[in-house]
Parts: C-alpha cells; sequence; structure tokens
C-alpha cells in the first residue's frame, strides 16, 4: 500500500470490508481517487460505508439503486476507475 495521509487512514481502514469484492473496489478507488472528490463526494462516500456489504456490493453490481441522486453518482464514479467487475 502507497502512504496515505493520515486524515485517509480512518477512510481506508473502513473500505476494507468482510466481501472480497468490495474491497477490491472500493480500497484502490479511496487510495487513488478520495483526495480529488469534493467534500460532498466525500460525504456521501463516508455515508456508504455505513451500509451493509450486501447493500453496497447490490447497488455496485446494478441490482438495486440507491435512492440518492449523489449516492448514485459517486458508485459511477466507483465503477469507473477500474471497470466493472
Amino acid at each position: 500500500m502507497t502512504e496515505l495521509p493520515h486524515q485517509l487512514k480512518e477512510i481506508y481502514w473502513r473500505s476494507r470490508r468482510g466481501m472480497l469484492e468490495l474491497e477490491l473496489r472500493l480500497v484502490p478507488f479511496v487510495r487513488d481517487c478520495f483526495e480529488s472528490l469534493s467534500e460532498a463526494e466525500q460525504a456521501v462516500y463516508v455515508e456508504m460505508l455505513a451500509e451493509e456489504d450486501w447493500q453496497i456490493f447490490d447497488w455496485l453490481q446494478g441490482r438495486v439503486r440507491p435512492e440518492s441522486a449523489a449516492m448514485r453518482a459517486l458508485l459511477v464514479k466507483i465503477l469507473a476507475h477500474r471497470g466493472k467487475l
């Protein structure tokens, strides 16, 4: 892992999930993209981390759409970062 600024370490560790498929998607996104997100997008990301793994996975797989337009926009960025799994 490349060295992350101190303030990102908690977000990085919270992005490590119990589901490997999520970890493979979220950890690289945080490492590579989190700092370039707007404050509002960063807040949405933190809000997303409070969800259950299965919920985030369903969103990323397109099985379910989150109600929040901001969450949908963030998921598009996450998916675009490394392509679909």
